[in-house]
């Protein structure tokens, strides 16, 4: 039966994945988003179509307005 090394018993993690804290910076994207904000990945094909954050608004934006109103549960009394 092999015995296993001192250091991979005391750690399994790989010197390459070692991550040094002290290096770490904020997230500068952090101040950009905030606690109202909903992030949503278009898909690439949607993503050509639109320019900016506010053209994909202003679509979702006109497209809610010829939906046709849905009441909720929670709402009838």
């Amino acid at each position: 039966m092999k015995k296993k090394d001192d250091h991979t018993s005391h750690d399994d993690l790989q010197p390459e994945y070692r991550f040094d804290y002290s290096k770490a910076r904020p997230n500068r994207f952090a101040e950009r988003v905030s606690g109202d904000n909903v992030i949503v990945t278009l898909d690439p094909d949607v993503a050509r179509v639109f320019s900016s954050a506010q053209d994909v608004n202003a679509v979702l934006r006109a497209l809610i307005q010829n939906m046709p109103k849905i009441v909720s549960p929670e709402k009838v009394s």
